[in-house]
Parts: structure tokens; C-alpha cells; sequence
């Protein structure tokens, strides 16, 4: 067998190169180390009080704890959420801006909207859900529909004749019905209340045929024996409500689902020992009694997934909604 010495000169570039990948390694563990540097923001467009509002909080506290420099919740509400985006655009590129968005902002507004102040790809690296929720079929009480089948039947029989409320054009609760009458083959009327106390009050009185709510929207008055709840339009029926029927057990279409969800992103660029650290210890934060008290309370569950799984998730979900968009004809513009 025989051996070659490397020449002074290869020595020295191959010492050279040893060197500038353990310096890379260095600079890779030291920017994680050093993070963060100073207090940190959590920018939301969501207001104060609400479930989103209330994970962040907690998240926003165990953070502090864990990095040991203040996080604080920025309540950004109005404007379609574009207000708090304009807020982290213009706010910090090195991983101390945080921003909360929904599927609303991150699958559904690209198609809704002809020109958006923001570009999905561009201005945001999404780390990670924080959470997921289902949403209910919710008729009166005194309702003469007992079952999803009954709805879809009736809205065959009357084209057009049915409503269904939401509170704006283009969030789940409207955009999850467009994708009911998709999937049922019905035409229905869309009616929109200011607020979402409004719509389910409306629909305990029969003003409206049927809503989807969730356990945070519609939850209040289900408990108060106002509501009742058809189908729950999950994959499998509700740990919290395992006496209710999914949409296809209750004669609806067949893995019908609507679902909602909160996502973290950070400005993209951020080296990866960065953005690591903070998808890292946001899901630390995410775990333990007060977080589970928390999701229980507004029907919320975990949403555990890696970044590559997560991003191909929302792009099916921009898929599905723009689909449903254009089939409808909707628009915001």
C-alpha cells in the first residue's frame, strides 16, 4: 500500500479549511447562544382577551423565563391584520420581532386579495403552529335540523333559500361553508354580522339556519343550552365532545373538515442556529398544565409538526382555499 504526504502548500490550505468550518460551527452555536440580546416583541393582530390573544401570553411569559429577557404581546387588532403586519415589517430583522398569523393571513388572503401589502413567501419564515381548532355545525335548539343530511337535503331541495353566517368575507368560518356548498353540490345565501356574538345569537333564534363556531365562538352559548352542535368537522370526533358526530357520520360529506390555526414567524434570513432555537423553545413553552387548561377551555389542540411538514401544510391549505375562492368568486379588492 502506499501513502502520499501532502505538500506544505495542501497542508496548509486543509488546515485552513478545518479551521474556517470549526469557526463556522462556532459562529453557528454562537449566535444561538447570544440570542436574544435584548427584550423581545410578539406582535398580534388579534385583540386583547381572546384565545389567541390568551396562548400568546402564555407562550410570551414562558419565553421570558427561558431567555431571560423580557417578551411582550403587542396587540396590533383592525385592518385585516394589516396593521400588526405593517408593525413587524417595519420592526426588527434580527429574530426580536415575532409575529402571530392565521391561515386566514398566511392561505387565504393571496387569493382574496389582488394586491397584498405583503408577499407570504418574502416577508415571513413560519416556525411553527401554535395551535390548531375544528369548527362546529351549529343550528338553535329549536331547529328542525337534526343532522348535517338534513341541511344538505334541504339546501337540494331550495337552492339558494338556506343561509349560513360568518363574520367577515374570507375568514374559516365563511370560507369552511363556501367549501360545504362546494362539496354538497348546494348553493346557499352568506350572511355577515359585525360581530360574532351577533351571529350565534342569531342562529339560538332560528334569524339564520346554521353556523359554523367553535368551541371559543359558539362554546358560550352551546353550554347555555342555546346551541345545538350537528357535526364537528374534524378528522375524528372531538375528545371534548365525544358525544358529537363528525360531518360524515352525521350525513355530510365524507372527510369534510374545516380547521383553523395560529402560526409564529420570524423575518426570513435569520441564520438557522437562530430561528432553530426559537421554533426550540417556543414548543417547550407550549407544554405543561396551563398551557393544556388553556386549549381545553377554547377547544384548541396541539399542533405538533416539523418546519418542512408545516410548510408543505400551508401550501396545500392556500391551495384548497384558492380553489374554493375562485369556484365562488370571491374577492376583497
Amino acid at each position: 500500500m502506499t501513502f502520499r504526504t501532502l505538500s506544505p502548500l495542501r497542508r496548509s490550505l486543509a488546515l485552513a479549511l478545518g479551521l474556517a468550518a470549526t469557526l463556522g460551527l462556532a459562529s453557528h452555536g454562537a449566535h444561538a447562544q447570544a440570542f436574544p440580546t435584548k427584550p423581545v416583541r410578539i406582535i398580534t393582530p388579534f385583540p386583547v382577551g381572546g384565545g389567541p390573544d390568551g396562548v400568546a401570553r402564555i407562550v410570551a411569559e414562558k419565553l421570558g423565563r427561558i431567555w431571560s429577557q423580557p417578551v411582550v404581546v403587542e396587540n396590533r387588532p383592525g385592518g385585516n391584520g394589516f396593521i400588526a403586519i405593517d408593525a413587524f415589517k417595519r420592526g426588527a430583522k434580527d429574530g426580536h420581532d415575532l409575529i402571530v398569523l392565521d391561515n386566514v393571513h398566511l392561505a387565504a388572503y393571496p387569493s382574496l386579495f389582488k394586491k397584498l401589502p405583503y408577499d407570504v413567501a418574502k416577508d415571513f419564515d413560519t416556525l411553527l403552529p401554535l395551535f390548531k381548532t375544528h369548527f362546529f355545525f351549529t343550528v338553535g335548539t329549536g331547529s328542525k335540523y337534526k343532522t348535517v343530511g338534513d341541511i344538505v337535503a334541504d339546501a337540494k331541495a331550495r337552492p339558494g333559500k338556506l343561509n349560513y353566517g360568518s363574520w367577515s368575507v374570507g375568514n374559516p368560518v365563511h370560507l369552511g361553508s363556501e367549501l360545504f356548498e362546494s362539496a354538497t353540490g348546494t348553493q346557499m345565501e352568506h350572511v355577515i354580522f359585525k360581530e360574532t356574538t351577533q351571529l350565534y345569537t342569531s342562529v339560538a333564534t332560528g334569524d339564520i339556519d346554521f353556523a359554523l363556531g367553535s368551541a371559543a365562538t359558539a362554546g358560550p352559548l352551546y353550554r347555555a343550552g342555546k346551541l345545538r352542535l350537528l357535526a364537528f368537522a374534524g378528522p375524528q370526533r372531538s375528545a371534548e365532545f365525544p358525544d358529537v358526530p363528525t360531518v360524515a357520520e352525521a350525513g355530510g360529506p365524507k372527510d369534510f373538515a374545516v380547521t383553523g390555526w395560529n402560526a409564529i414567524a420570524v423575518p426570513p434570513g435569520l441564520p438557522a442556529a437562530v430561528t432553530d432555537k426559537i421554533k426550540r423553545d417556543i414548543e417547550q413553552a407550549l407544554t405543561g398544565p396551563d398551557v393544556a387548561e388553556k386549549f381545553k377551555t377554547f377547544g384548541y389542540e396541539q399542533f405538533p409538526t416539523t418546519r418542512a411538514q408545516f410548510a408543505q401544510f400551508v401550501k396545500d391549505e392556500s391551495q384548497r382555499f384558492g380553489d374554493v375562492i375562485r369556484k365562488a368568486n370571491v374577492s376583497l379588492d
